[in-house]
C-alpha cells in the first residue's frame, strides 16, 4: 500500500509518487522573524515534522528545507519600535524560533535558507520574468503581470474575473497607481529612506515577499520539488504567486504536491492579537498549569491536520490526560522490565499493530487514527502495571508485554512522542515507617467512623506519591 496525500492543487487524495525513487524533496514556508512563535506556528511545524518523520520511517530519504523571511515590513516596523535594526530583530526571533521548536521536539531542517542570503538568485529570477514578458519595471519597482500567466488561480480556485467583480464600488485612491493592473504584485521594491537596500538593475531596493520563496526553492532544489507545505493562510496569495513566478520562469511545475494545515482557533474564534486571544508557545509551556511539550504534540495530532483546530481549556486538559496515559505506557519498560526478567535485546515488533498504524498514517497522515492505535497498547500496559503492583504479577506473557512496549515506543517515536520520566521524587520524602504510621491512623479513623479524617490521610499520602490499595479483611497495601 502506498502513501496517499491530499493535494490542494487537485483537491483530492493522490497516490504519492516521488520525482526520484525513494527520495523526497520537501520545502516548508517558514516564519517571518519579527515576534515569538504562536500556537498557529506550533500546529504547523508539528504537523510537518510528523509527516517528515513518517516518510523517513516509511523508507524515503527526505531532504527537508525551510526558509526564514528576514526581510519584511513587519520586521522593519518592529525595528523602528525597538529603536533597533532589521538584522538585530531577525537574529533575536530566529534564535527564539529554534528554542521553541526544540522544546516541542521538532527536528531541525536539513537546511535553512534566508531571504537576505538569496538576493542574487532573487534578482536573477526577476530578470528572467522581465525578459519573458511576465514582469515590468515602474519607477524603481518591478511588478509581476498576473494576467500574463494563464494558470493564475489554479491552487486557490480563485478567478481574476470574479475578484475583479468583487472590487466594484470601491473608491480608488487619489494617488495614481504605477501598476498596470490592480492585481499585479511587487517583485522588487524601490529603496525608501532608512530602510535596508541592495543594488539591482532597477535601482537600489529590496525583494517582495513572494519572490523570495520562489528563488529559495529554485536555489536549493531546482525547478520542481515533491512537496511544498505551509499553513492554509499562505495558499492565497503567497503560494498562488509562487506558482505564477516559478512556473512562468521555468515552464515546469513548482511542486507535485501542495499541502496546507488548518488554522488554530481559540474557543471557536480566530486567533489574533487584536482580539486578545493570542498565545505564544513559550507562554503556553511556561504557564503554571500549562501542558508539557508532549501534551501539545498530542493536542495537535488528535485532530486531522487539514481541519481547523480549536484551542480550549477542555481540549488541552484532554490532551494532558491523554499524554499521561500514553506516557505511563512508554515508561512501562523502565518501571517493570527488570521485574519481568526482560533483557535489553530488541524484539520483533507486533506486526498487526504496525500494520494498523501504517494504514492510518498512509491515509493522508491520519494521526488521530495512529494515536488511537498507540492508546490501545498504552492502556493495556497501564492495566498490566496495575496488576503487577496490586497482585504481584501480570496476567500476560512477559515476552509479549516486552513486544508491546517496544512496539509502542518505536511507533510513538515516529510521531515525535518520547517518554518523559514520571516524577517520583515526592514519594521519596516520606519514610516507610511514616507511611505505615499514617495508614494505622487512617485505619483507626475509619473504625471510629471519622471518614473525613480517613480521606484526609489518604489525600495527604497521595500528594506525596503514595497509592493505597484497600483489600478485604481491613488490610491496606501501598506503593510509591
Amino acid at each position: 500500500m502506498s502513501v496517499a496525500i491530499y493535494n490542494t492543487l487537485s483537491r483530492q487524495k493522490e497516490a504519492f509518487k516521488t520525482l526520484t525513487e525513494n527520495q523526497v524533496t520537501m520545502y516548508c514556508c517558514g516564519v517571518t522573524v519579527y515576534d515569538y512563535c504562536h500556537l498557529g506556528h506550533a500546529r504547523s511545524y508539528i504537523v510537518w515534522d510528523t509527516i517528515r518523520r513518517y516518510l523517513a520511517w516509511r523508507g524515503y530519504r527526505v531532504r527537508y528545507i525551510q526558509n526564514f523571511t528576514d526581510i519584511d515590513d513587519k520586521i522593519l516596523n518592529r525595528a523602528r519600535k525597538e529603536n533597533s535594526s532589521m538584522e538585530a530583530v531577525a537574529k533575536t526571533y530566529t534564535a527564539a524560533y529554534f528554542e521553541d521548536m526544540a522544546r516541542l521536539n521538532i527536528l531541525e531542517a536539513d537546511e535553512y535558507t534566508y531571504a537576505t542570503r538569496t538576493i542574487d538568485g532573487i534578482k536573477h529570477l526577476i530578470h528572467e520574468l522581465e525578459q519573458k514578458g511576465y514582469a515590468y519595471s515602474a519607477e524603481g519597482d518591478v511588478y509581476y503581470s498576473v494576467r500574463q500567466f494563464d494558470g493564475y488561480g489554479k491552487l486557490s480556485g480563485r478567478k481574476l474575473d470574479d475578484m475583479e467583480a468583487g472590487r466594484s464600488g470601491r473608491v480608488e485612491t487619489a494617488e495614481r497607481s504605477i501598476k498596470q493592473d490592480p492585481f499585479d504584485f511587487a517583485l522588487w521594491k524601490s529603496a525608501k529612506p532608512d530602510e535596508p537596500a541592495w543594488e539591482s538593475p532597477w535601482g537600489p531596493g529590496r525583494p517582495g515577499w513572494h519572490i523570495e520563496c520562489s528563488a529559495m526553492v529554485r536555489d536549493r532544489f531546482g525547478d520542481t520539488i515533491d512537496i511544498h507545505v505551509g499553513g492554509a493562510d499562505l495558499q492565497f496569495p503567497h503560494h498562488e504567486n509562487e506558482i505564477a513566478q516559478s512556473e512562468a520562469a521555468t515552464g515546469k511545475p513548482l511542486a507535485t504536491y501542495w499541502m496546507h494545515n488548518g488554522m488554530v482557533n481559540v474557543d471557536g474564534t480566530k486567533m489574533s492579537k487584536s482580539l486578545g486571544n493570542f498565545t505564544t508557545i513559550r507562554n503556553l509551556l511556561d504557564a503554571p498549569e500549562g501542558p508539557s511539550p508532549m501534551a501539545v504534540r498530542m493536542f495537535v495530532m488528535q485532530s486531522q491536520y487539514r481541519m481547523p483546530l480549536d484551542f480550549t481549556e477542555q481540549a488541552i486538559l484532554a490532551a494532558k490526560n491523554g499524554w499521561a496515559t500514553l506516557n505511563e505506557g512508554l515508561n512501562f519498560g523502565t518501571q517493570q522490565g527488570k521485574k519481568l526478567g526482560w533483557t535489553e535485546q530488541a524484539v520483533e515488533l507486533d506486526s498487526a499493530v504496525v500494520e494498523q498504524f501504517q494504514t492510518s498514517m498512509d491515509d493522508d497522515f491520519n494521526t488521530p487514527g495512529a494515536i488511537a492505535v498507540l492508546f490501545g497498547i498504552a492502556k493495556e500496559l497501564q492495566r498490566q502495571g496495575n496488576l503487577i503492583v496490586h497482585e504481584g504479577k501480570p496476567d500476560a506473557d512477559p515476552a509479549q508485554l516486552q513486544q508491546q512496549w517496544q512496539t509502542l515506543t518505536q511507533l510513538a517515536g515516529v510521531l515525535g512522542l518520547e517518554a518523559q520520566a514520571i516524577d517520583s521524587t515526592s514519594a521519596g520524602d516520606i519514610s516507610d515507617a511514616d507511611v505505615d504510621s499514617l495508614i494505622a491512623q487512617r485505619k483507626a479513623a475509619k473504625e471510629a467512623k471519622n471518614y473525613a479524617e480517613s480521606d484526609r490521610i489518604r489525600d495527604e499520602l497521595s500528594q506525596q506519591g503514595i497509592t493505597l490499595i484497600d483489600k478485604t479483611g481491613g488490610v491496606t497495601d501501598w506503593h510509591r
